[in-house]
C-alpha cells in the first residue's frame, strides 16, 4: 500500500547537491512542497536555479552542523530526505574530522530535530561502503564487514543512530544504501569529483582517463533515476515492515571499471567518433577502495517495491547525452 504524497511538505538536505537537487525536482513534479537546506560547501546553485521560482521549493542556506537550522528547515514538515553529507572516501582520509563532523553530528542534529518537530519519517542516503571488507557477494544488507575509510565509519554510524531513534523515539526511519550513483547534474569537477563524470569530462577533451588500479575492480554502477524512485517508494510505503531498516539502492548487477570506459567511449563517440582512439592510462590502487561491489536488491523489491529501470549501459547513454550538451 502507498500513500499519497501529494502535498506532503518535504525536507531535502542537501537539496542543491547531485541526488539532492534531482530529488527536489521531482517531489515538485509530483505537487509537494519542498525545502531545500544546503550550505553550498559540495552544492551547486545551478542545480537549483530553474528551481527557484517555483512557488512549492523554498531555499534555506543552512549547516546541518547547526540545530538550529535543522529545526528552522523541519519544522511544519512531513518527511526528511536526508542527502547532506562529505562524500568521498579519499576525501575523509585527508580530512576525516571534518567528514565526521558533517556525516555523523549533522545527521544527528537532523535526526533530534526531526524528532522535535514530529516529522513522520526520516529518509537517509547510506553506503555501500558499510560493506566495508566483507567478501560475500551479492551484498546482503544484513551481512556487513569492517569499514575501510573513515567515511565509511561514518556512514554506518548513521545507521546505527537511525535504529536507535526509531526504538527509542518512536520516529520511521529509512536508509537507502546507494551504490555507486551517476547521472545528470553530477560534478565532474574538483579532487574528489566521482569517477563517471570525470571519465567523461576527460574523454570530451580528448584527454585519457586514469584507472586506479588494473581495471578489474567491479562496482553496481546505478543510475540517479533508480535512486529517486528508491526515495520516493520509502516515503510512500505504508508497511510497518518496511520501516526501521536498511535497503540496497542498485541495480543488481556489477561491471568492471574497464568495462565502464569502454561503454563510454563507445556512446561518447556517437558524438565525436576521434574519442574511440583515445587510450587508457592505469595508476596506483586508492587506499580505502573496496575491489568488487554487487548489490542483493531482494530485500527492497520485496518489501518497497523497489523496480530499477536503468541498467549501466541505459543510464549511461543518457548520462553522456546530458554531459555532451551541458558542459
Amino acid at each position: 500500500m502507498l500513500e499519497d504524497l501529494s502535498q506532503k511538505k518535504i525536507v531535502v538536505t542537501g537539496g542543491a547537491g547531485f541526488i539532492g537537487s534531482n530529488l527536489c525536482e521531482a517531489l515538485l513534479n509530483r505537487n509537494n512542497k519542498v525545502i531545500c537546506l544546503d550550505n553550498f560547501s559540495t552544492g551547486k546553485r545551478e542545480n537549483i536555479s530553474d528551481l527557484l521560482d517555483n512557488s512549492n521549493f523554498t531555499l534555506i542556506e543552512g549547516d546541518i552542523r547547526n540545530i538550529e537550522d535543522c529545526l528552522k528547515a523541519t519544522r511544519d514538515c512531513d518527511f526528511v530526505l536526508h542527502q547532506a553529507a562529505l562524500g568521498s572516501v579519499p576525501r575523509s582520509i585527508k580530512d576525516p574530522i571534518t567528514s565526521n563532523a558533517v556525516n555523523v553530528s549533522g545527521f544527528l542534529n537532523m535526526l533530534v530535530a526531526s524528532k522535535e518537530n514530529g516529522i513522520k519519517r526520516f529518509v537517509y542516503a547510506a553506503s555501500s561502503s558499510t560493506y566495508g571488507d566483507s567478501e560475500s557477494m551479492p551484498k546482503v544488507e544484513d551481512v556487513i564487514g569492517k569499514p575501510l575509510s573513515p567515511y565509511a565509519v561514518t556512514k554506518y554510524v548513521n545507521e546505527l543512530y537511525a535504529d536507535v531513534f526509531s526504538k527509542t523515539y518512536g520516529i520511521e526511519t529509512i536508509g537507502l544504501r546507494y551504490f555507486n550513483v551517476f547521472g545528470r547534474k553530477q560534478d565532474p569537477n574538483g579532487a574528489y569529483a566521482a569517477v563517471i563524470p570525470k571519465f567523461v569530462s576527460q574523454l570530451m577533451r580528448g584527454e585519457s582517463p586514469i584507472i586506479n588500479g588494473d581495471g578489474s575492480f567491479s562496482r553496481d554502477f546505478t543510475y540517479i533515476d533508480n535512486v529517486i524512485q528508491a526515495n520516493l517508494l520509502s516515503l510512500a510505503v505504508d508497511n510497518k515492515n518496511a520501516v526501521n531498516t536498511v535497503y540496497n539502492v542498485a541495480y543488481g548487477d556489477r561491471n568492471t571499471l574497464n568495462d565502464l570506459v569502454r561503454f563510454l567511449k563507445e556512446y561518447l563517440s556517437e558524438y565525436d567518433d576521434s574519442i574511440a582512439n583515445i587510450e587508457v592510462k592505469y595508476g596506483e590502487s586508492r587506499i580505502g577502495d573496496i575491489p568488487h561491489s554487487h548489490a542483493s536488491i531482494v530485500k527492497a523489491r520485496k518489501l518497497i517495491k523497489y523496480n530499477p529501470q536503468f541498467s549501466l549501459e541505459k543510464g549511461l547513454k543518457e548520462a553522456v547525452k546530458w554531459y555532451w550538451e551541458n558542459l
